[in-house]
């Protein structure tokens, strides 16, 4: 097969540099070493007690949260979900066992733990201590951001129609399981959209909650607090535009850079970085490195889950293949390939697009199609390579935060894992433009 000359794509209008041709060395030795972090699946085995008051742990016996943040920030979630679910039963029991259970369970069934593990590494890099109250405050604010994610993922699946939410059925189908179960009157469907919505609002009210026990006193408080409400506007708006998107059938590079920058850069990597910078007092220039390098991040982060819901393995993600694509969603990826194949003027390319792109029944020769489409167009090349230069870039911000060695090295191979799972479908060597 013949060789095709590498398309750039556009470059992302939230970050300068475009000078790294190569991935940094942390960044591939973090793909090789995350792919159970992207599994989707539910983690299983002990969660290690964080029994005892930090402070008076000394430090031989303290717990590493350095190399476990995820386990120690679902030991967290695990007693302040535990406990809201016991203040649950006293409001109502059937409440608290259809709802409030339900929610705790979803919070705690498996994920990556992005967000805690940014807040962490956040509050690392601002010269917050591995051990003592502090620390037991960073993890809580970790589990505060799982509750917030918990709340995104069942509304996010109602207003998608998702079934599965990491290899499960989503909330709403499992509230709708339920009201068929019992032989309750009405509409089993709109019963469970509705239940989900409520559920998610629960797990949200819990987040803020949270929030504010862990700000009580603190120094801190009120950054901690602009940045808190900033996030979930943000949060709010990259959610709409991404609906919007799909109703007006937007298509270029700028719009869906601005969704994936507000629906998960900010989202899921600068502001965790700069709530937990923030708890622990870090200062201007250690807070703005931290940010660009979680905005770049970010967007990486985005444009890699793109390409897994068209080339990943469902089995692996949790989620259906090609279900972005048949919702019509706009990604950097399709964007990418309309532009390319209209500079082409490929009306194949195109047809297949338009015919592709928004098509509920889409079947799984038709999935096939748009992906050899994209590969053709050379999409898929160029998206890839805009995520290595975003890491890249990212790395670079990072190396501007007066950081130890131990603390950027641990963040720095954070970063590259945000795109550390292998796809599926990928490109024979022999095809890939060097």
């Amino acid at each position: 097969m013949s060789r095709r000359r590498a398309v750039r794509a556009p470059a992302s209008p939230y970050t300068t540099h475009d000078k790294h041709a190569q991935r940094a060395p942390a960044v591939e030795a973090s793909r090789s070493a995350s792919h159970e972090d992207h599994s989707g699946k539910e983690r299983k085995g002990h969660v290690p007690s964080v029994a005892g008051p930090p402070d008076r742990q000394s430090a031989e016996h303290a717990p590493d949260h350095d190399t476990d943040t995820a386990r120690a920030v679902e030991h967290m979630l695990d007693v302040y979900t535990g406990q809201r679910v016991r203040d649950a039963r006293t409001v109502d029991p059937l409440f608290s066992q259809e709802v409030a259970e339900r929610v705790r369970l979803f919070a705690l069934r498996g994920g990556k733990r992005m967000r805690a593990r940014f807040a962490w590494w956040g509050w690392r890099a601002g010269g917050g201590s591995p051990i003592g109250k502090g620390a037991e405050s960073a993890l809580r604010l970790g589990a505060a951001l799982e509750l917030i994610q918990t709340c995104a993922l069942i509304h996010d699946d109602v207003m998608d129609g998702s079934s599965l939410r990491r290899g499960s059925p989503a909330l709403h189908v499992e509230f709708a399981d339920n009201h068929v179960r019992s032989g309750m009157r009405g509409d089993h469907n709109a019963h469970g959209r509705a239940a989900a919505i409520l559920a998610g609002d629960l797990a949200l009210a819990w987040a803020d909650d949270l929030v504010a026990d862990i700000l009580t006193g603190s120094a801190n408080r009120e950054h901690v607090q602009r940045l808190w409400r900033a996030m979930r506007g943000e949060m709010v708006a990259g959610q709409y535009l991404d609906m919007r998107a799909q109703a007006d059938g937007s298509s270029t590079t700028d719009r869906a850079l601005r969704i994936a920058c507000l629906k998960t850069a900010l989202y899921t990597v600068e502001r965790p970085l700069a709530l937990g910078a923030a708890l622990a007092g870090a200062d201007g220039r250690t807070t703005s490195a931290l940010c660009s390098a979680g905005r770049s991040a970010g967007i990486a982060f985005q444009l890699y889950d793109d390409l897994l819901s068209v080339f990943g393995d469902s089995s692996v993600t949790g989620k259906p293949s090609g279900e972005d694509i048949r919702a019509g969603k706009l990604t950097y990826l399709t964007a990418v390939a309309r532009t390319l194949s209209e500079e082409a003027g490929d009306t194949s390319a195109r047809h297949v697009l338009n015919r592709s792109l928004g098509d509920p029944s889409l079947s799984g020769a038709g999935l096939d199609e748009l992906r050899r489409t994209l590969e053709h167009t050379g999409a898929r090349r160029a998206t890839e390579r805009e995520i290595d230069r975003l890491v890249s870039d990212s790395q670079e911000h990072l190396l501007r935060a007066a950081l130890s060695a131990s603390v950027h090295g641990r963040l720095s191979a954070l970063i590259g894992s945000v795109v550390g799972m292998p796809l599926a479908y990928r490109v024979p060597d022999s095809d890939v433009v060097r």
